[in-house]
């Protein structure tokens, strides 16, 4: 093999085959010297004769992981990636893509200009575009459903999964898997390509039909599956466009689509929760050299349905977990519990039988807590009450080990109380999992006053460790989500108090929510409701303490759903339907408390709860609870359902402009009373600058 050159692409021949191998550390992303590159590799093949064909591979793990991130938002330098692909397209040799690890988005539309594409059995490739709100804009949505049809391109494009190489050679996506030495392989490709004299292009294969009937099915489709995304429905449009114009004139246009989409609200958002998610997972104020503490068993206390979660997300990384609880019975019905948790995975095709049996066979039950003393940290879950919890976690001090962690899974208890308990408060910490414990993105990870810096990048190593979305939070009542939740519950009560209806609040709410305040306290039951309430009824206020709606309908034995009966009635089919008996109980509790109604505007319902809680999060900034406002969107997107193409509250809020947030609170501060939205200073502050949350 002949070294010609060693740059972001660097040159190779081997057999009068130019290789073109991408080096662009870590992930091989298309920045303007990869695309430079490339560019040179095809003159370089073009002007001289000795050369019969090329391949282009990459070095490292992945194959391209497509755009560079960095470079979105900046001015774009020449030679862009559509300029590449339109010379891969126009060569007069066979290339030939040699894809091995990942090959996603650009990296993807790379390939699809070439006239051959193999792939290592292990590759993963996809068209993620659709993540971050834009679609593939050289190529993509023409070349992809002339290599395999309208629908598969449509589901890959608009879901932006990956899929494997067995996949995408059943598709067509690809052209041959190659076992052993991929390039090798792809050289003998190429080799036998420029001998046929073949130039198979898929810009020269015919688009499928796309016929309005089956553009309209898509269409509603797109709709329903996506709701409120904007890039999915584009798709359609894109595709319907491409079937019937010349290739040349549709790339022109793919491009201006997926341009116009980088510049919309949606796109912003999604780019913003993908960089808030990655710098979530870091560790601020703490040294960067601080390494985590070595976790390879861990024990869970508590095998009710949190802890049964928690036990499963274990276990599905590779971490052996005891599991200790207060009797055989309980410890049975854990273990069948999760059982049914890994047998539902089997059915679902995310795992096979044997993958199953050995995470249970990593699985250790106990009703003592002597159990725990070799693990290397514990989680409890017990009750939430703050004795039963201080309790539990002043006896493990006397079996576990001295540098083992505790962490508690409290939900809204006061974490610092509960560090009091044990002796070593450094190795004490909050990992707050939210239920289904094993399905659920979000971990709110809590240190204390006291909790020792390696201890907190280490709660924070094990969540990622579990596919999770750690957020880091200071100690304080119901952390971030339950926090800033606790308001959009109160102003939806309050509401419903001054003359909105449940059905009102909730139908508003549903372009933020899967479901709205009313339909989830159903859900949950109007009985837990009222006990939560009930353990929060100190820190209320006295109008909040008045908005006893639930339990006046738990009074009336409506319970939610259990009872077919709570804000809503619900018949056979489980539907909720609005019930004059629940208005008839809500006017009487209006009544009794002197509150005459009024009309409520869908504005004021909007801006009263989602307002509320995003000067909550402002708040939690103030008070040093969250050290950056992306942590919070993060949290609201993976861990309550804000849509994340509307990037969480407090960028939306920004969205909405910090000025104008300001005035809405001071009105609403007039109106409903300053105890409850006063603006917080950082919005004062941002607003006077008209500036957004960082």
């Amino acid at each position: 093999m002949n070294q010609i050159q060693n740059e972001a692409v660097r040159l190779t021949v081997e057999r009068n085959v130019l290789i073109a191998t991408i080096d662009n550390p870590p992930v091989n992303a298309l920045s303007h010297s990869v695309r430079a590159g490339l560019v040179a590799a095809i003159d370089r093949l073009e002007q001289d004769d000795k050369l019969v064909a090329m391949v282009i591979t990459a070095n490292g793990k992945q194959f391209c992981s497509g755009a560079d991130v960095k470079e979105f938002g900046k001015p774009m330098v020449a030679p862009l990636l559509g300029e590449v692909i339109k010379r891969l397209d126009a060569a007069k040799k066979p290339i030939v893509a040699a894809m091995q690890g990942a090959a996603l988005g650009g990296g993807l539309e790379v390939p699809l200009a070439c006239n051959i594409r193999v792939a290592a059995p292990s590759v993963k490739m996809g068209l993620p575009e659709v993540k971050l709100g834009i679609l593939p804009g050289s190529g993509g949505i023409l070349r992809l459903p002339r290599l395999i049809g309208i629908d598969a391109a449509l589901s890959l494009i608009t879901e932006g999964k990956q899929i494997s190489a067995a996949e995408a050679l059943k598709l067509g996506v690809i052209d041959a898997v190659i076992e052993g030495n991929l390039v090798a392989g792809a050289v003998e490709k190429a080799e036998a390509a420029a001998a046929a004299g073949e130039l198979r292009r898929t810009s020269d294969l015919p688009f499928p039909a796309f016929s309005e009937e089956a553009q309209a099915e898509a269409r509603a489709a797109m709709a329903k599956k996506h709701r409120g995304r904007e890039a999915p429905l584009k798709a359609v449009e894109l595709f319907a466009m491409a079937a019937t114009t010349p290739f040349a004139e549709a790339v022109e246009l793919e491009y201006a689509a997926c341009k116009e989409l980088l510049g919309t609200s949606q796109s912003r958002a999604l780019r913003h929760i993908f960089a808030a998610e990655r710098e979530a997972a870091k560790v601020p104020d703490v040294a960067a050299d601080t390494k985590p503490r070595k976790i390879e068993t861990v024990g869970v206390v508590g095998p009710g349905t949190m802890g049964r979660g928690i036990a499963a997300a274990l276990l599905d990384k590779g971490f052996p977990v005891v599991l200790v609880g207060l009797s055989d019975e309980s410890m049975a019905k854990a273990t069948a519990a999760i059982q049914k948790i890994f047998d539902g995975s089997v059915k679902r095709g995310l795992i096979n039988e044997a993958q199953a049996a050995e995470r249970m066979a990593r699985l250790t039950t106990s009703t003592e807590h002597a159990a725990l003393k070799d693990v290397d940290m514990v989680i409890e879950s017990v009750d939430e009450d703050l004795d039963t919890k201080r309790a539990l976690i002043a006896a493990l001090d006397n079996v576990l080990r001295e540098d083992a962690i505790v962490a508690t899974n409290t939900s809204f208890l006061d974490i610092e109380k509960l560090a009091a308990a044990t002796k070593r408060p450094e190795n004490f910490a909050g990992m707050h999992f939210f239920n289904p414990a094993n399905i659920m993105k979000l971990v709110e990870n809590v240190r204390t006053s006291r909790t020792a810096p390696d201890v907190t990048v280490t709660i924070m190593d094990l969540a990622k460790k579990l596919g999770k979305s750690p957020v880091l939070a200071g100690a304080c009542d119901g952390f971030i989500a339950n926090r800033m939740l606790s308001k959009r519950t109160r102003e939806a009560l309050f509401l419903v108090q001054d003359g909105a209806t449940p059905s009102q609040v909730d139908r508003v709410l549903a372009k933020f929510f899967p479901l709205g305040p009313f339909a989830l306290a159903d859900l949950a039951g109007l009985d837990v409701m009222s006990a939560t309430r009930r353990s929060r009824m100190a820190s209320m206020s006295e109008r909040e303490r008045n908005a006893d709606i639930a339990e006046t309908m738990v009074a009336a034995g409506r319970l939610g759903r259990k009872t077919n009966a709570g804000y809503y009635a619900y018949g056979e089919d489980g539907k909720p339907t609005p019930d004059p008996v629940a208005e008839e109980i809500i006017a009487e509790h209006r009544k009794a408390r002197g509150i005459p109604p009024r009309e409520i505007t869908d504005e004021e319902v909007m801006e009263r709860c989602i307002l509320a809680l995003v000067n909550e999060g402002a708040k939690l900034i103030d008070e040093g609870v969250v050290s950056r406002a992306g942590d919070i969107d993060v949290a609201w997107v993976r861990g309550l359902g804000f849509p994340e193409h509307l990037g969480g509250p407090m960028f939306w809020a920004s969205e909405m402009g910090l000025p104008r947030v300001r005035d809405a609170l001071r009105k609403y501060s007039e109106l409903v009373g300053p105890e409850y939205f006063t603006p917080a200073k950082i919005i004062e502050d941002l607003a006077e600058k008209n500036e957004r949350f960082s």
